[in-house]
C-alpha cells in the first residue's frame, strides 16, 4: 500500500527505535516536549531534573502512552549531584546515543545588581552542566561511531535583551561549546547542534509570560505573529536526534517564528 511506503521512508529517516536518550530539564517546558517527542519516535528516554513530582508525572504520562521512560532527580548545578546523576542515567538503559541539554536557570537582575552567586549559579546550570555531560558521554558516542548532542540555547546568545547579564553570557558560551563539541566529535559520527528558541511561555519565562503587554510585544516582533509553544520544538528535536541530520553539525537552529531575522 502507498501508505506503507511513506511510513517506511519516514522510519528510515526519523525513527529512534533502539536509541537511548538523556534529556536534562525533561520535566517541564521545552525539555519536556523534547523528551516526549524522542520517546514517541522510539527512543528510551531518561529524564533528569530537580522536581520529583513533575518528573514522576512526565514519566507516568509517557509510560501510559506505551513509551519507555525513567526519571533521575538531580540539581544539574551541583557538580557532584550531576556526576552521580549521569552514572545513574547511564545505568537505566545503557550509555546514551542522544544527549539533550535543556535544563536552564534564568536569573536576570540588572547588571549593576548581578552578584557572584547569581553568576556562579547561572554558569553552573546553563554552561558547565552541558560541558560535564558532554565530556562524560561524547567520547563514548564517538567510540561507538554515532551520537547526537543537542543543546538548548537562546536568542540572547546572539543579541542583548533587557538584563541579559549572566544568562546571555551562559547561552553565548553554550553555542560556542556546541561548535567545540562538534569539532571534537563530528568526524567520528557525533553531530552536535544547538536549538535557539524565540520567546516561549514556560516556567522559566513566567515573569514575562504573565505580562500580557510584554508577551504581545514579543509576538509582534515575529514573522508568524505569535510566540512559541513547547510543542514547536518536537519536530526539530526528532530531526536533530535522528539519522536525518547526519550531515548537520555545529549549527545553531533558530526555532523562533522569524524573530531572529525580523
Amino acid at each position: 500500500m502507498p501508505g506503507g511506503h511513506v511510513t517506511g521512508y519516514l522510519d528510515r529517516l526519523f525513527s529512534l527505535d533502539g536509541r537511548v536518550a538523556i534529556v536534562t530539564g525533561g520535566s517541564s517546558g521545552i525539555g519536556r516536549a523534547i523528551a516526549g517527542a524522542l520517546a514517541h519516535a522510539g527512543a528510551r528516554v531518561v529524564l533528569v531534573a530537580r522536581g520529583e513530582r513533575q518528573l514522576e508525572e512526565t514519566v507516568r504520562e509517557l509510560r501510559a502512552a506505551g513509551r519507555s521512560a525513567v526519571a533521575v532527580s538531580a540539581d544539574v548545578g551541583d557538580r557532584g549531584a550531576l556526576e552521580r546523576a549521569a552514572e545513574a542515567a547511564a545505568g537505566e538503559f545503557g550509555e546514551p546515543d542522544i544527549l539533550v541539554n535543556s535544563a536552564g536557570i534564568n536569573l536576570r537582575p540588572p547588571m549593576d545588581a548581578l552578584t557572584m552567586a547569581d553568576w556562579d549559579q547561572t554558569i553552573a546550570v546553563n554552561l558547565t552542566a552541558p560541558f560535564v555531560l558532554g565530556q562524560r558521554f561524547g567520547p563514548q558516542m564517538a567510540r561507538r561511531g554515532w551520537g547526537r548532542i543537542i543543546n538548548v540555547a537562546s536568542q540572547q546568545a546572539v543579541r542583548a535583551f533587557g538584563n541579559s547579564g549572566a544568562y546571555g553570557a551562559s547561552k553565548g558560551g553554550l553555542t560556542a561549546l556546541t561548535r567545540s563539541q562538534s569539532e571534537a566529535w563530528a568526524g567520528r559520527g557525533v553531530c552536535c547542534n544547538a536549538i535557539s528558541p524565540g520567546f516561549v511561555a514556560t516556567p522559566l519565562t513566567a515573569p514575562v509570560a504573565s505580562d500580557p503587554v510584554r508577551s504581545a510585544a514579543l509576538a509582534a516582533r515575529t514573522m508568524t505573529g505569535r510566540n512559541g509553544e513547547a510543542a514547536d520544538f518536537e519536530g526539530v528535536a526528532v530531526f536533530l536526534a535522528s539519522q536525518a541530520s547526519d550531515y548537520v553539525t555545529g549549527q545553531v537552529i533558530f526555532v523562533d517564528g522569524g524573530f531572529s531575522v525580523s
